[in-house]
């Protein structure tokens, strides 16, 4: 039987392992995103969803997911993440892989900013996962009001019919869920948008006639491959995709868009970035989830 040098043993030891550590990232980040930007695309991901990804270079590099959701279309509901009335803390953190399965969802994105929130730089964030929280903004799901509006955040209203609103409330509350900026007014750019710092983006809008949801996530923070967007920027996309109204909602590592796979199991539509690190879920607040024949 051959024998090898100790320093060779150690590198093939070193390179298993390394092959190991790339097998389980894959596994979080999407196949294309690992190697630079992926390709545009478009397709029908369920009946009633839309989902197109675009891919840009200047201002700096940006990778942007747009999802519309007739909100007419046979088999499409909605729910906010259900939460305690009457409790100070609601919500129990969860990421939204964890709530888009939970709750038999078809596709999910993150809502509303929450509190308490820590960064303990390397000892790491809090909340975990089952640790209890409260939203920021007024929020409701199927019915059940469970926080109330604490600073006149801009709130998205999606009633039992599925006909929606932007901060005009034209039905009785059914789901809702805020933000933290208004991006869109009547068809216009909102006044006073930020135009220099870039962050990854989660944000909501519809149409004029409240029929079309229109979500809007923008990865950030992992250069060379998407860089973040500011406000501005993220309110003209709203406009170039027909949006009446929009709002900005919770962004930074907490941005995340997953869908259900083939498998059933959820799947990342964007490379959501907690901690600094491309791939890893932030456990947040609550979620606004479609579901979809």
């Amino acid at each position: 039987m051959p024998t090898y040098p100790v320093k060779i043993i150690s590198l093939f030891i070193a390179l298993i392992a390394l092959v190991g550590m790339s097998c389980d990232l894959g596994a979080l980040i999407p196949s294309d995103v690992q190697f630079g930007q992926p390709e545009p695309s478009r397709q029908t991901i369920f009946k009633g969803i839309v989902y197109e990804r675009i891919i840009r270079q200047d201002p700096r590099p940006m990778v942007i997911h747009v999802v519309t959701i007739d909100l007419k279309a046979e088999g499409i509901s909605v729910l906010v993440t259900p939460g305690e009335a009457g409790s100070s803390q609601p919500l129990t953190a969860r990421t939204t892989s964890d709530f888009l399965s939970d709750f038999n969802m078809s596709l999910a994105i993150n809502g509303d900013a929450f509190e308490p929130w820590n960064d303990y730089g390397p000892l790491g964030f809090s909340p975990h996962a089952g640790d209890t929280v409260s939203p920021i903004g007024f929020a409701a799901s199927r019915g059940v009001i469970y926080s109330e509006d604490t600073d006149e955040e801009p709130t998205l209203y999606i009633y039992q019919t599925n006909k929606a609103s932007i901060d005009a409330l034209i039905g009785k509350i059914y789901n809702a869920i805020s933000g933290n900026e208004l991006l869109i007014k009547n068809g216009e750019l909102a006044e006073d948008l930020l135009a220099t710092e870039t962050n990854p983006r989660t944000a909501v809008g519809l149409n004029r006639a409240g029929s079309k949801l229109i979500i809007i996530i923008i990865d950030g923070r992992q250069t060379g491959y998407s860089e973040g967007a500011t406000l501005h920027e993220l309110a003209a996309l709203f406009l170039e995709n027909g949006a009446f109204r929009a709002i900005n909602l919770d962004g930074g590592g907490s941005t995340t868009l997953v869908m259900e796979g083939s498998d059933g199991q959820p799947m990342l539509l964007n490379s959501p970035v907690h901690g600094g690190n491309p791939g890893t879920e932030r456990p947040v607040g609550n979620h606004l989830g479609i579901s979809a024949k």
